[in-house]
């Protein structure tokens, strides 16, 4: 069993950058694959990134590559998103997840976050 929970949400300007954090409870926490996922209203959620349990492999969305930065501490039990650049089209609730293995695919991970808001006005 894996809690989490997600901070670091805000309301910022294009082009300015925001850090989001999400801290895990429970001792298997390096045993998972971490995303983060989107949700803009009327949308579906969408991927933005993920990391492998030893931090060594990461994938981004396409939309968020090059801006948007994930990590992760395994002895803290944390993973980040640090986002650069931001855009009023990145506005959206940010969730952290947990997974068995790293994917793009929401229904893969087994444990989420209560999300985050981010919102980015022009």
């Amino acid at each position: 069993q894996v809690q989490l929970v997600e901070s670091g949400g805000g309301l910022v300007q294009a082009g300015d950058s925001l850090r989001l954090s999400c801290a895990a409870s429970g001792r298997t926490f390096s045993r998972y694959a971490m995303g983060w996922f989107r949700q803009a209203p009327g949308k579906e959620r969408e991927f933005v990134s993920t990391i492998s349990w030893s931090g060594g492999i990461t994938y981004y969305a396409d939309s968020v590559k090059g801006r948007f930065t994930i990590s992760r501490d395994n002895a803290k039990n944390t993973v980040s998103l640090q986002m650069n650049s931001l855009k009023p089209e990145d506005t959206a609730v940010y969730y952290c997840a947990a997974g068995p293995v790293i994917l793009t695919t929401p229904s893969t991970y087994s444990y989420w976050g209560q999300g985050t808001q981010v919102t980015v006005s022009s």
